[in-house]
């Protein structure tokens, strides 16, 4: 659709079940957030994994969203076909300002019938990260809420603990 310059390069949009969907626009806690996870990822996780981000995975011809920070499996010569699939996601991570709600009864439902094993939802209004794990297409039967002062680690690389307090920015 950019191509055919439907939409811009620019628009925050995304594919979910056939729809163009407008995602939220970014603000700076948002921002410092996903810089964070980032920053302290992508050192710890090394090689291990190809940080695959903003760009979107596929999980059906109609369904490619574009999840805030995705670590999926290398090498990156495995995407030169079309983009990552579910099966390909290590780590999915949603940052939620004002889209908390989307993203957990929208989003986080989606992930879990594509079966992306492990989806976090940083919630910088309640200053938590939300772990979910144990896909099924009924949604994640796994929940852990971790707040600051706790320590958080992906299933994919259960050596990479990250405090939460280094995950929120301040204020959150």
């Amino acid at each position: 659709m950019v191509e055919t310059r439907v939409l811009g390069p620019d628009d925050r949009v995304e594919l979910i079940d056939g729809e163009i969907v407008q995602r939220s626009p970014i603000g700076l806690r948002h921002s410092l957030c996903v810089a964070a996870l980032v920053d302290q990822l992508v050192r710890a996780v090394g090689d291990r994994a190809l940080l695959w981000s903003p760009s979107p995975i596929s999980f059906s011809p109609h369904t490619m969203p574009q999840p805030d920070v995705v670590f999926v499996q290398r090498p990156l010569s495995l995407y030169s076909q079309g983009h990552p699939l579910a099966a390909d996601v290590m780590l999915l991570v949603e940052v939620a300002d004002t889209s908390y709600r989307y993203d957990r009864y929208v989003r986080l439902p989606l992930y879990a019938r594509a079966g992306v094993p492990e989806a976090w939802i940083v919630d910088l209004n309640h200053g938590v990260v939300e772990v979910f794990r144990d896909p099924s297409p009924t949604g994640y039967a796994s929940m852990q809420r971790m707040a600051r002062g706790e320590m958080v680690a992906a299933l994919a690389f259960p050596d990479v603990v990250i405090a939460v307090a280094d995950i929120l920015p301040p204020g959150a």
